[in-house]
């Protein structure tokens, strides 16, 4: 029998736990969203359990509008800015890959190729970038405008941004740093290439003043559901969260991306695609139900509707919690999350009271209650049925699941052959098996040289 291949994992953090009532838990801490300690302490026990990518999600805003309600679940309020916060991570440990959001709706192409440049250095190879759109209006208002821009609009932003960036990144080929002592020579001018870009959205003309990123890129992550967030990360994703809940969603979702890359001339495996999942482990499915169903408890109901609300974009705090919403409720489209909008929608059309959607509306990560042996088997049935390449994970409750995973699933993920027993290099991409991109110049001398050679 030949050998498994091994399933990729990275976890996505956030302080205390991704459970909107895990502030509320006995362990949690309060200050911990601007503890760089604590941060440190979550990548070590995630390191400690050899996985991929540790990931802070981000969103450049603060909800302006109903602050008593959002004053229940304090999400994306009082923690610190990600990238540097992965700055003091990345000497906290020396494996884990550390990725983190950079929007591109309200960045320039030239502060994100910096920043990231500046990661990959700084963790000798570990960052990764999550190129999103934004998806909320409280963004849109921090840079001046009411609202988000159309949807399509964003992507056509975004995919030129990415292109931008990746010219950046090459603009130093990777031997231009020679630091010649005897010629009095720190760098080879020939080897530095003007970025010159004119397009609808950017117009760039200058260069990085930083040696190429160690990994030549660092890694680039893409979540986007939608048609043509779909057909972005198809073009420049090497991570892609899944969005589904179902392996059969999964599994479309799988198939349909990997099948768009041909186009762009890329190898499908050379995308890892990520299933959401939010895992609880406990001795006993029993155990870790019970443990689900008491952090569910201690939510605030409002804290449930409103999130729901947020995500379908409409507002149905004036419905009774516990009679079904009505489908007429649910708007035509969605111009901010559409796995989210769909997800929600579904709920509804199940005939589910508020209270229940709220309840069980998860963001579109499958929830994994059950036993070590259990949860291991869900994950393999996932990776069997070609539904992802490994998982994004999420714990509720922070560090205890996260520790619990580590020392109880990840051996046994270990003993199937699906998982690695230890780190074989130090860069992001050769945790995921994923080749160095070779640098646009340097690319394109070798190919008109070897054409000279055949003319």
């Amino acid at each position: 029998m030949s050998a498994r291949k091994h399933i990729a994992l990275a976890t996505l953090v956030q302080p205390n736990g991704n459970h909107l009532a895990a502030w509320l838990a006995p362990e949690a801490q309060p200050d911990a969203g601007t503890d760089i300690a604590w941060y440190c302490r979550m990548a070590q026990i995630a390191e400690r359990g050899k996985f991929d990518l540790f990931f802070i999600a981000d969103t450049p805003a603060v909800r302006t509008d109903n602050l008593a309600i959002w004053s229940h679940a304090p999400t994306f309020m009082n923690q610190l800015e990600p990238l540097t916060l992965l700055a003091a991570v990345a000497g906290a440990t020396s494996r884990i890959g550390l990725g983190a959001t950079a929007s591109t709706s309200f960045n320039e192409p030239y502060n994100v190729a910096r920043s990231f440049s500046s990661l990959d250095h700084i963790s000798h190879g570990r960052a990764a970038w999550n190129v999103v759109t934004s998806a909320s209006d409280f963004a849109a208002k921090n840079y001046g405008h009411a609202k988000l821009p159309p949807h399509g609009e964003r992507y056509e932003r975004a995919q030129e941004f990415v292109e931008v960036v990746k010219k950046l990144w090459d603009c130093w080929e990777e031997d231009a740093f020679i630091y010649d002592r005897e010629a009095k020579l720190t760098f080879v001018p020939e080897k530095f290439h003007i970025v010159a870009h004119e397009g609808k959205h950017f117009r760039v003309n200058g260069g990085l003043n930083i040696s190429p990123p160690p990994q030549g890129h660092p890694v680039i992550i893409q979540a986007g559901a939608s048609d043509t967030g779909r057909e972005l990360a198809a073009e420049t994703a090497e991570i892609v969260f899944g969005t589904s809940a179902t392996i059969e969603g999964a599994v479309e979702f799988y198939r349909d991306l990997k099948g768009r890359m041909a186009k762009y001339g890329r190898d499908p495996d050379h995308l890892k695609i990520l299933g959401g999942i939010t895992v609880i482990v406990a001795d006993t499915q029993e155990e870790a139900e019970a443990r689900n169903r008491e952090w569910m408890e201690m939510l605030h109901p409002a804290v449930g509707v409103m999130r729901v609300g947020q995500d379908l974009e409409t507002d149905l705090s004036d419905l009774p919690l516990d009679e079904p919403v009505p489908e007429d409720r649910i708007p035509k489209s969605s111009n901010h999350h559409q796995a989210y909008f769909a997800e929600i929608a579904g709920l509804i059309r199940e005939g589910l009271t508020l209270r229940q959607v709220a309840m069980r509306y998860n963001r579109s990560k499958a929830t994994f209650c059950g036993s070590p042996t259990q949860v291991a088997d869900v994950m393999q049935s996932w990776v069997d049925a070609g539904a992802c390449d490994g998982f994004m994970v999420t714990f509720p409750v922070m560090p205890t699941c996260l520790a619990d995973f580590v020392d109880k699933v990840v051996p046994e993920l270990q003993r199937r052959g699906m998982f690695r027993e230890d780190y074989t290099g130090p860069t992001l991409r050769e945790h995921l098996g994923i080749p160095r991109p070779v640098n646009q110049h340097v690319a394109s001398a070798a190919k008109a040289a070897a054409e000279q050679e055949t003319a």
